[in-house]
């Protein structure tokens, strides 16, 4: 029996561009399909993108999109990582940039047109193939089902994933005429959200499907603290909306096996050898003193005013800190005032994947205040390397991280410890906790080595949207 066909769309794909953990898993949910279906992976073949290093050709397949009586051309390009065929779309337009999506603070002006061409390169490739499912992640691939609404030839079921409702592609009315769209579909049941254009709205309208990345997440957007102005919206629609939990690649996450680690470990003896080496190598000093780390965007939406009101006061026990990512500078101008006054705080404004994997096997505890957090990878990522998650009580945190104090050891779950209330004063309460944790080494070994084995791989999530696959 031969296998269906699926084409999997993304705006970021690790390793070829990545901005967050949309690109992870573009990465690593198609690897694990690639053996149920034949699958194939597009996205845009931006600028940043080394196309010497990873054999991207050219197709010899061209587009010209149409949009308001103005011609854009694609081409298309490909490669096959991994095991995993790739489709690229080039189009000026939408690839040379600096960034992704625009500045940190800020998308560009004219991201409603680059997307637009991105979606409609997308319909003509379902066009131009056969294909029995179309895989569609967040705003950037949003008008692919309305746009489907006008192609009676192309049968392929549709399946929307929003990776983080926050970010809906929210635009101005006049680029309706821009991107070519029928202002028939301005209205409350499709586009129009508060008089503006919202490019998710429509795929929540029109796909056959809507996931998003844990069950939790998919409960809290259904209200109004966490539904983004479309809880409404979502609830109309919720008959078709699913909530299937993320996994992490256990090709690029497997600590014995990580190729970016100065010592690659399966227990707490060969691990240790990771934290010594960091803390000589940052300047931090102690071996005996917890390390807590941060790994990030330096944004609200990641608890960042809430570690940064914490900081001085965690810095003050016998602990050290690493803190690493990008993102907002405002954040990076606050850290650093604290930091400049403690000599127990690395911090490094620019994320670094291979740093980050350093700190991951280095650590104790994992600080992941997020206000919101639709699945995450770090919590998973942080047990898998011996580190003990401290996370507040939402969304996917709280499927993934259960209360240390219940700890089952034949449970195949994973334990941290969570705080309900989003402050800073939780934040610190937590931090106690874990001092007083870690002084117990005989209780903290025990659930760093559970951890440690927990499985939060693709396979039970791939197994998932398989079953929601057959089901469309």
């Amino acid at each position: 029996m031969s296998k269906e066909s699926l084409l999997f769309c993304a705006s970021e794909v690790y390793p070829f561009a990545k901005t967050g953990g949309l690109a992870d898993v573009a990465h690593s949910l198609p690897r694990a399909l690639r053996d149920t279906y034949n699958i194939k992976v597009v996205m845009p073949l931006y600028s940043c993108i080394n196309r010497k290093k990873y054999s991207i050709k050219s197709l010899k397949k061209s587009f010209s999109i149409s949009m308001n009586n103005i011609e854009y051309t694609a081409e298309l390009f490909g490669c096959n990582y991994g095991g995993v065929e790739y489709i690229f779309i080039y189009s000026s337009l939408l690839c040379d940039r600096e960034f992704l999506y625009g500045i940190p603070t800020e998308g560009y002006a004219d991201n409603a047109l680059r997307f637009a061409i991105f979606c409609r390169v997308i319909v003509e490739i379902l066009r131009d193939n056969t294909y029995d499912i179309v895989h569609l992640n967040d705003w950037q691939t949003a008008l692919v089902p309305l746009l489907l609404q006008e192609e009676s030839l192309i049968k392929a079921k549709t399946l929307f994933t929003i990776n983080n409702l926050a970010y809906q592609g929210l635009f101005a009315y006049e680029v309706l005429k821009e991107i070519g769209i029928d202002s028939k579909y301005f209205t409350t049941d499709v586009l129009e959200f508060y008089n503006k254009v919202n490019f998710m709205k429509a795929a929540i309208a029109y796909s056959d499907a809507i996931t998003t990345v844990s069950q939790s997440y998919a409960d809290e957007i259904l209200t109004a603290s966490f539904g983004c102005g479309l809880d409404g919206f979502l609830r109309y629609h919720k008959n078709k909306l699913t909530g299937i939990i993320n996994g992490i690649d256990n090709e690029h996450f497997t600590p014995s096996h990580d190729k970016l680690l100065e010592y690659p470990f399966a227990n707490l003896t060969e691990k240790k050898l990771n934290k010594k080496s960091y803390l000589k190598e940052k300047s931090l000093k102690g071996i005996t003193k917890p390390l807590f780390i941060f790994i990030g965007r330096f944004t609200q939406q990641k608890g960042v005013d809430l570690l940064i009101n914490s900081l001085e006061q965690i810095a003050s026990s016998d602990c050290n800190i690493a803190i690493l990512g990008d993102g907002e500078e405002i954040y990076q101008e606050k850290i650093m005032k604290i930091v400049n006054e403690y000599d127990n705080i690395h911090f490094e404004f620019k994320y670094n994947e291979v740093l980050s994997h350093q700190m991951y096997a280095a650590a104790d505890f994992l600080l992941m205040p997020s206000l919101f957090e639709p699945c995450g990878l770090n919590q998973m990522i942080a047990m898998s390397y011996g580190s003990i998650p401290i996370v507040h009580k939402v969304g996917g945190l709280k499927d993934t991280v259960h209360d240390y104090k219940l700890f089952d050891n034949k449970s195949s779950k994973g334990y941290g410890i969570l705080f309900e209330k989003p402050s800073s004063d939780s934040l610190i309460n937590s931090f106690d906790e874990a001092i007083k944790l870690y002084s117990t080494k005989k209780d903290y070994n025990k659930i760093v080595k559970h951890n440690m084995l927990c499985d939060f791989s693709w396979k039970n999530s791939a197994e998932q949207y398989v079953k929601l696959y057959k089901q469309l």
